[in-house]
């Protein structure tokens, strides 16, 4: 199906006007391929009934946080729907990227290796309406949670240009609503886009900054890669979308957004005008108070006429743990293949809260390998706490599998390394300091362990074969 019949397809499906989205032949750089074919395959929940969006589009989100993409086309106090839960698990995002599961993570890295540059584009999409007048009041912003202070915008991917160097970076941080021009941005005082915010304060100018909304899920998937400062996403969006990203400079500054997206809000981060936040959600569930954001203010926002409002439910939900997960095990994979050739596939898992726990696949693994690649997770991401080392049998995704193997592959007092005081990110609900303990388990099988050896027990294999054709016969009947 091509870029256009899928958008045609989805228009007709959920209720938008017919119209041009997507020129004849050239593939769709928004989300909106991707919900046809969710809608296609009857993984996609479209909600006529009216909906608060303070709280209630948060509720029904996360009923349906692992199970359905949603759209609800009517939001209480706006003519703009709104659709999440779009990347809630490895299958979707490999259907987003087009490829199985299994190849995800060699994608990712092939795409740092290998970026493709922007194209600028003009008569973009998401210019097709353009507002200079309380943007942030025209949009259905959810407030989401019982203890938090205000609305948040938590799918707007952050476009920036280093004031320095003039290279570009995109990256993920959430803006609190605080009027129609004015929000609070929450980054880690770490993050490319906060460093480069302060280098701006220092020369006494705030920096300019786009919000981007409803880009291709591949370029959304870029933006969450663990890359060096200066490296732009951007380019390794190309490479994961198999053409380069359509961009078109924004109307008031020289920012380079996707053309396809749905809505672009236009503003500038001002790092030394400090706003207290309170308590907001964390990927483990929980609230965190960080204390104080910078502000953030808007004076243009421009949009698709039929433009569509994009959320990522925060906190312990399916899209967001797996939005950290899959760039955090591809950024660990490309650390560790650098000192262990015999690295195999790594995962950040969800009972981790795809964050915390990470499973590394060693093939044949060395005396010493796996604590070697403990150290080298523990010193390459700081967010992460527990570690195990699996054998290539293992799958690292199958959690179930990993306990197995913790089970009957390790020796506790061997095989299982603590280590205290080591560096812990803000978000970690057990710091202290700065400080946390952190655990390693070596669950790779040491042959003099056991007499029998690990064989598992199961029927010969011809046996399985004869009784695959009993299975088809039977079930075709």
């Amino acid at each position: 199906m091509s870029a256009s019949q899928s958008s045609a397809l989805y228009n007709s499906k959920i209720g938008l006007a017919a119209g041009a989205d997507v020129a004849v032949g050239r593939q769709d750089q928004s989300c909106r391929t991707m919900l046809a074919q969710l809608a296609e395959q009857g993984e996609l929940l479209i909600v006529d009934e009216e909906i608060d969006p303070v709280f209630d589009l948060s509720a029904l989100l996360s009923l349906t946080h692992d199970t359905m993409a949603v759209r609800a086309n009517r939001i209480k106090g706006s003519d703009m729907p709104a659709f999440g839960n779009l990347l809630s698990d490895r299958k979707r995002i490999g259907m987003a990227l087009g490829v199985e599961p299994a190849t995800i993570q060699d994608t990712l890295l092939a795409s740092v290796k290998r970026p493709v540059p922007p194209v600028v584009v003009e008569n973009a999409l998401v210019q097709q309406l353009d507002f200079a007048d309380g943007v942030l009041a025209r949009l259905p912003v959810p407030t989401f949670f019982a203890k938090e202070t205000g609305p948040y915008i938590s799918a707007g991917m952050m476009v920036a240009v280093d004031p320095e160097t003039g290279l570009g970076n995109a990256s993920y941080a959430r803006l609190k609503i605080l009027s129609p021009t004015e929000a609070l941005i929450g980054i880690a005082p770490n993050h490319h886009l906060a460093i480069m915010a302060r280098k701006a304060a220092t020369m006494g100018k705030p920096l300019p900054f786009a919000v981007v909304l409803g880009a291709h899920p591949a370029i959304q998937l870029a933006a969450c890669l663990y890359l060096g400062l200066g490296d732009d996403e951007m380019h390794c969006a190309g490479a994961l979308l198999g053409e380069p990203v359509r961009v078109t400079k924004c109307l008031s500054n020289d920012i380079l957004v996707p053309a396809d997206a749905e809505i672009v809000l236009e503003g500038f981060i001002h790092a030394d005008k400090p706003i207290e936040e309170g308590y907001v959600s964390e990927y483990h569930g929980m609230y965190e108070d960080y204390g104080v954001g910078v502000l953030a203010t808007f004076h243009r926002m421009t949009r698709r006429s039929d433009a569509m409002f994009q959320v990522i439910e925060p906190g312990y939900h399916a899209e967001h743990i797996y939005l950290g997960a899959i760039p955090i095990a591809a950024s660990l994979k490309a650390q560790l293949a650098r000192s262990i050739l015999n690295v195999g596939e790594v995962a950040v898992t969800a009972s981790g809260s795809g964050r915390n726990n990470v499973v590394v696949q060693i093939h044949n693994p060395r005396p010493g390998q796996a604590r070697r690649a403990m150290a080298i997770c523990w010193g390459a991401v700081s967010i992460i706490k527990n570690i195990t080392i699996v054998d290539s049998d293992v799958d690292p995704w199958d959690t179930e599998a990993v306990e197995l193997a913790k089970s009957t592959r390790m020796r506790a007092e061997r095989d299982v390394l603590v280590v205290t005081d080591l560096p812990a990110d803000r978000s970690e609900p057990q710091e202290a300091g700065g400080m946390v303990a952190k655990i390693g388990y070596d669950a790779t099988i040491r042959p003099a362990d056991r007499k029998e050896g690990f064989d598992k027990a199961l029927p010969p294999e011809k046996s399985y074969e004869r009784m695959r054709g009993v299975l088809a016969r039977a079930r075709g009947r």
